[in-house]
């Protein structure tokens, strides 16, 4: 295993358990225990959690990890995902794109395809598609962030307003019947609202772990939303909720 992706494991097993020890680290990622405590080293010092005596616990661990350690989370429900999401646009489209992990699968999806214009204040996203001849690409300018590599804030706004977007995928951190899409960063979410303000269609994309849970800052409410596409592990009970908001729910 890779250390991007032990390191990747190690901070959901955490997120989701609140601890670990070093002996079910290594157990859990098929490693030495020496490997593991160098991995807990290294995360530590990156202050995304903290390391105890004998394992690692997650204290004051940041609420938002950075995109590289969230990338392996969820990767084959986020391809599939993508891949429903590229679907819905059509040739020609002019298409808006938030920064996430699953948005820039989408990008990855609609790469091959000409004739599509992208709108996008996502540097990584800007990277893979500039060396795409037949996708138009616009880079949208702003303050940077960089736990989602987005460019956002005012400057972003104000050049985001000049658009008008056939289809807008937006990533949230959370989505719920009763308090909408949520991100965790307040000048994300008003970024993310500017996409979806001058967009025809706007797409929530979203796997399974993100539906039901609330972050901090809030994007908006189910009824400016038009889809939800998200994997087949959703919970019914959240898609008849999100469902009676009026958003369609497409299963990948």
């Amino acid at each position: 295993m890779l250390k991007a992706d032990r390191t990747a494991r190690i901070l959901d097993h955490v997120a989701t358990q609140g601890s670990a020890d070093v002996h079910a680290f290594a157990e859990l990622l098929g490693v030495s225990r020496a490997t593991v405590r160098r991995d807990l080293q290294t995360l530590h010092e990156q202050g995304l959690l903290l390391r105890t005596r004998g394992g690692a616990v997650a204290g004051t661990v940041n609420l938002e990890l950075p995109l590289l350690h969230r990338a392996g989370r969820q990767q084959a429900e986020k391809r599939r995902i993508a891949l429903a999401a590229a679907a819905l646009v059509p040739d020609g489209a002019v298409v808006g794109m938030t920064g996430g992990t699953t948005v820039t699968e989408i990008a990855r999806a609609l790469a091959e395809r000409s004739g599509i214009t992208v709108v996008t204040n996502a540097v990584n996203i800007a990277a893979d598609l500039i060396v795409r001849p037949d996708i138009r690409l616009v880079v949208v300018g702003g303050n940077a962030r960089t736990a989602s590599y987005e460019l956002v804030g005012p400057a972003a706004e104000r050049m985001l307003a000049q658009y008008h977007f056939d289809i807008a995928f937006i990533g949230v951190d959370g989505l719920t019947a009763s308090e909408g899409c949520t991100t965790h960063d307040e000048m994300e979410g008003q970024t993310d609202r500017a996409f979806l303000r001058n967009s025809a269609r706007s797409v929530v994309v979203a796997d399974n772990t993100k539906i039901g849970r609330v972050t901090f800052a809030g994007i908006c409410p189910l009824a400016e939303i038009d889809d939800l596409v998200t994997d087949d592990l959703l919970d019914p009970g959240h898609e008849k909720a999100i469902a009676e908001c009026g958003v369609r729910v497409l299963r990948a």
